[in-house]
């Protein structure tokens, strides 16, 4: 049986995946609706270094150069982070996402190498419009 299936809240040896492998088992529970519905839901809890990550491997996943390999653990990561049963539960304040986090984190040391100026750019332009630019990103004012 997959990972993903035998892995329940009530399991006492759950626990979030640890290597690009267990990522991957998690591939097929992805779905488009629901990142964006799951991001929506938790943008201003989860906050900007979390999303970041999420939304670089949303991207890198998209690119046509991405391998299959490199866009299943992509997915399998984005699926974890969307997916309602975790190690941790995402409503205990202050640790719910922090299993999420750790998977979206090794998910984007694993497919480092596909995430490009463009797929930094498009996150980027999505983070800004929701939380705003950050301060020191913003132009420097010119001196008269």
């Amino acid at each position: 049986m997959p990972w993903f299936r035998s892995h329940r809240r009530d399991d006492p040896q759950g626990r979030a995946p640890d290597t690009p492998d267990a990522l991957r088992e998690y591939a097929g529970q992805y779905s488009e609706t629901r990142f964006w519905t799951k991001m929506s839901r938790v943008f201003k809890r989860a906050g900007y270094e979390l999303l970041e990550k999420a939304l670089w491997l949303h991207y890198a996943a998209q690119r046509p150069e991405t391998p299959g390999w490199a866009k299943a653990t992509a997915y399998g990561a984005l699926a974890y982070f969307i997916l309602p049963f975790d190690a941790i539960p995402d409503w205990l304040f202050g640790y719910g996402l922090t299993d999420d986090l750790s998977a979206l984190t090794l998910a984007v040391a694993t497919i480092s190498r596909y995430i490009d100026a463009g797929v930094r750019r498009r996150t980027t332009a999505k983070l800004d419009a929701w939380f705003g630019r950050p301060a020191h990103r913003r132009p420097m004012r010119t001196v008269e």
